[in-house]
């Protein structure tokens, strides 16, 4: 059995707990730790943890603690996980990797150089949805990828979170928060990006909190709100992103490939399921794709059991580092090129891992 220790014990956290003790057979939680020391004795209580560490440091040198799950605020990520690295933990961190390419390379070096696992969400694309578009695109349903667009378009968050602000600061903005998601299901379906051009803007310097803790209070904008990318995939498809927290709008969520032969409407990478929908050239109509593979409920911390599962056996895992800095570097580079008005080569070394295999039961994978 592999024990995760919780570093932070956010709004994020329940679905990693509930899954955790619930659903996955070959993990199990080793204690947990909040700078805010009532979330974490709140949490305990509910899921019957047996250990509450005074802070990450305790828990790092806690020998029955084989990964760390890094579930901190974006900006926090790297200070956390290469704490972590350095006292000789696996890592599995949220999403993104860290604020800042460099930091996401510094995080992968050290990893390397100290043969621990490093990486982390999102594992939506390990789903029974983005599972199933993979299996129709390998298998030619589509023909030739030429293309692909996503778009994740919502007001923002401060009509209903209740802590808003760290999505307008440092390592937050709709790109590196909303963007893993679509970039990762684009690189798992797609391939490699070789290259991207963006443009972005700060639409509104200044929000204000309509939720009820903090109604009132004013935000400062510090990062893009409004961000369109151009990605040149290594196989020569392109493809567009556009993510903004501008935008008033009923479905904020939309990703489609176009191949040779038709087109893929897959669903939103935020969650696991469907619905799948195929068009082909000589048909008229989409039509619902049955999902072929398991896990279409939420089903955050399966990339965390996969992790566990290729340190038990020592094969690679899906959701690693290669994957998660090879994401991060394309949100940085889309970033620069809208700062500088040029094309950005992507430098990262990345290929998709194997596709999800059914199991013999769920919760235990192969």
């Amino acid at each position: 059995m592999i024990k995760i220790g919780f570093v932070g014990v956010g709004d994020i956290s329940g679905i990693y707990l509930k899954n955790i003790t619930g659903l996955f057979g070959e993990i199990e939680i080793a204690g947990i730790c909040d700078l805010v020391r009532e979330k974490a004795e709140r949490a305990a209580e509910k899921y019957n943890i047996k250990k509450i560490y005074k802070d990450m440091y305790e828990l790092f040198a806690d020998p029955e603690v084989d990964i760390v799950l890094n579930i901190t605020r974006p900006y926090e990520h790297f200070g956390v996980s290469k704490a972590a690295l350095e006292a000789g933990k696996n890592v599995y961190s949220e999403k993104p990797l860290a604020a800042t390419l460099e930091e996401g390379r510094i995080l992968k070096k050290l990893a390397d150089e100290k043969g621990l696992f490093l990486g982390g969400a999102p594992d939506t694309f390990l789903g029974a949805g983005i599972q199933t578009c993979r299996r129709l695109i390998d298998d030619g349903y589509i023909g030739t990828p030429v293309g692909a667009a996503a778009f994740m378009i919502c007001r923002g968050h401060e009509s209903w979170h209740p802590d808003p602000e760290f999505y307008y600061k440092h390592g937050g903005g709709p790109m590196f928060d909303m963007g893993p998601y679509y970039l990762t299901a684009l690189v798992n379906l797609l391939g490699p990006v070789e290259s991207v051009m963006g443009m972005s803007k700060i639409s509104y310097p200044e929000r204000m909190i309509t939720s009820e803790r903090l109604n009132g209070t004013i935000i400062k904008v510090d990062v893009p709100t409004y961000i369109t990318g151009i990605l040149k995939f290594r196989s020569g498809a392109v493809g567009t992103i556009f993510t903004t927290f501008d935008v008033k709008y009923t479905e904020g969520a939309r990703l489609e490939v176009y191949g040779s032969k038709g087109t893929l409407n897959v669903p939103d990478p935020n969650g696991f399921g469907g619905p799948v929908k195929l068009l082909r050239m000589e048909e008229k109509e989409y039509r619902d794709m049955p999902l072929c593979f398991s896990y279409s409920e939420n089903s955050r911390a399966l990339g965390l059991a996969d992790m566990a599962k290729a340190i038990e056996t020592g094969r690679r895992f899906r959701a690693n580092s290669r994957q998660t800095l090879h994401v991060l570097e394309i949100m940085s580079a889309i970033d620069t090129s809208s700062k500088e008005g040029r094309l950005v080569k992507i430098e990262s070394d990345y290929e998709p891992e194997a596709p999800m295999a059914n199991p013999d039961r769920i919760g235990y994978l192969d």
